[in-house]
């Protein structure tokens, strides 16, 4: 969820109209959550499940195997793994592209912790284009406010994730 709403805050600081809500299933702790983000030019009057995004992010490789994290798509979309596998070993029924990227490495050199949610936005901004990494750095000061170390942390992973997304 914290990933959707940085999203989203990053989106609208780049002037774009943006959503951001959860979908609960079974609520226990460990289970797979999905959060949502709608980032358009245009007002959004949508208000409903995101059937066919563009972009999928999956913080945990292991949900490849029991989740449908492909299911709907967009051909041409791109599904973000946090793994330190090639995207080829997944086999995934899907016309998206798949990127991996091993989001964990990053923060545990980092943050000390596998704390994945956040930092994958570095790379996301770098794979899509979507939003800038000002505005996701921007968007984790708002998000970690009374937590700025960890924000601090938070924000050098994004953009270590960031440089390595786009090969600098």
């Amino acid at each position: 969820m914290t990933s959707s709403q940085v999203l989203a805050v990053a989106a609208f600081r780049d002037g774009k109209y943006c959503q951001s809500f959860p979908n609960f299933g079974v609520e226990r702790r460990g289970a797979p959550v999905e959060a949502f983000a709608r980032i358009s030019d245009k007002p959004i009057n949508v208000r409903q499940h995101v059937y066919e995004p563009d972009y999928v992010i999956v913080l945990d490789s292991t949900l490849t195997e029991t989740v449908g994290v492909a299911a709907g798509a967009k051909e041409g979309g791109t599904i973000i793994i946090n793994s330190d596998r090639k995207a080829e070993e997944f086999k995934l029924k899907t016309k998206a592209k798949i990127k991996t990227i091993d989001v964990t490495k990053t923060a545990m050199e980092i943050i000390g912790k596998p704390f994945v949610n956040v930092a994958v936005l570095g790379a996301f901004a770098a794979i899509t284009g979507e939003v800038s990494l000002e505005a996701i750095s921007a968007a984790i000061d708002q998000e970690f406010a009374s937590k700025a170390k960890i924000g601090e942390l938070n924000k050098k992973a994004a953009e270590k994730l960031y440089a390595k997304a786009k090969g600098e």
